[in-house]
């Protein structure tokens, strides 16, 4: 009983089977299907390593939600050169809150404004960068992912005196609460006051005023080797000595998550706008430059990822078992249009018309053969 129901189970399992073997003294290979076979194997070798490279390709996803941190502080990274002496300048961070930060992380620097030849290559290509992305932001992701941004050439010390010095570099971090705030660089240094704060800028003589400056780095958060802010590379030029340099920028808090990079940082978008103070024209103001922050609500979390391996190989199986059917039903449809072409010429069907009465008289004249005999 045991071996008869085992062999009912093998019969049932033979009929099953969608895949029968086909005796190789029945398979006939032809020039034609060598031709073909080896066109296929090529189509699916090529779309095979096609599939290969979107599998190894990343995008950036970007998703949105509610910030719910606002206990931590906000780090504010800066490297600023004016073109002033430092005794002459001071930086400090006043938020809404009428709270003032104090300055002890930066460091004043004497240094020439005129940039050497390397760090002026390097401010270029800054420069060039940043254009690009004005007008193509889909490179941010590329930065993204490759965090091709290098650290700038080191600033030598010049070898010059220090009173032959005329700028100053402010470079350095600063932690503020995170709330909206307005950090800025002015004439004189910075004391308390129990109404908030004022600058000591009545021993600096006007004529001495020059608020040119240029923004080698400003970053908020954590700083990242594939982020380029915005305000990178920025160079402005005072015309007059009395000269407001205005810049208004909206953070967006920012979690990022690469393959390389894991961290929470923040981007930002500015507005810049300046003017020439002239209290006799009603253009009234502080000379400086001024950085008035605001933080946004929402936090952005930029993901890389890619194609699922399982994915890949649905793909894969796709497109070889697409180019087989494919291939195979082509073979079959030309070999048969080539055997009907070639059966109806070898029976005359597309015979001539002129050779149609010389037949129909050679047939008429056979029965008055027959008959004469």
């Amino acid at each position: 009983m045991r071996r008869l129901t085992k062999k009912k189970a093998l019969t049932l399992m033979k009929e099953l089977d969608a895949f029968p073997k086909v005796p190789e003294s029945y398979v006939e290979s032809t020039t034609s299907g060598g031709t073909v076979s080896l066109i296929a194997f090529t189509f699916m070798a090529v779309l095979a390593l096609l599939e290969f490279f979107v599998y190894r390709h990343t995008w950036m996803k970007y998703e949105y939600e509610v910030d719910r941190d606002f206990s931590s502080k906000l780090r504010i990274n800066v490297d600023i050169t004016v073109a002033m002496r430092c005794q002459y300048i001071g930086a400090d961070v006043l938020d809404l809150a009428e709270t003032m930060v104090a300055s002890d992380g930066l460091q004043y620097e004497p240094v020439n404004f005129e940039l050497p030849p390397q760090q002026r290559i390097w401010h270029m290509t800054l420069l060039h960068i940043q254009e690009r992305l004005r007008v193509e932001h889909a490179l941010q992701d590329v930065i993204f992912k490759a965090a091709i941004k290098g650290a700038p050439p080191a600033q030598t010390k010049s070898e010059d005196s220090t009173a032959s010095l005329s700028a100053c570099r402010i470079h350095g971090h600063l932690y503020v609460n995170k709330v909206a705030g307005n950090f800025h660089i002015t004439v004189g240094k910075s004391i308390p006051h129990p109404r908030g704060h004022a600058h000591l800028a009545a021993l600096v003589s006007h004529d001495s005023y020059n608020f040119s400056h240029r923004i080698d780095h400003l970053s908020f958060g954590e700083p990242l080797p594939g982020m380029i802010s915005p305000l990178d590379g920025t160079e402005k030029i005072a015309i007059d000595s009395n000269h407001m340099f205005q810049y208004f920028i909206t953070i967006v808090p920012t979690k990022l998550n690469t393959y390389k990079v894991s961290a929470d940082t923040h981007q930002y978008s500015v507005t810049e706008r300046e003017r020439v103070i002239n209290h006799a024209a009603g253009s009234h103001g502080v000379s400086g430059i001024f950085m008035k922050y605001d933080i946004s609500s929402l936090m952005v979390k930029v993901t890389e990822q890619h194609m699922p391996l399982w994915q890949f190989l649905v793909r894969l199986c796709g497109i070889i078992g697409g180019i087989f059917s494919t291939t195979g039903m082509i073979h079959g449809l030309v070999g048969f249009l080539v055997d009907v072409v070639c059966c109806r010429f070898q029976m005359g069907i597309y015979k001539p018309k002129d050779d149609l009465p010389a037949q129909e008289s050679s047939e008429t004249q056979l029965p008055a053969e027959n008959y004469t005999e």
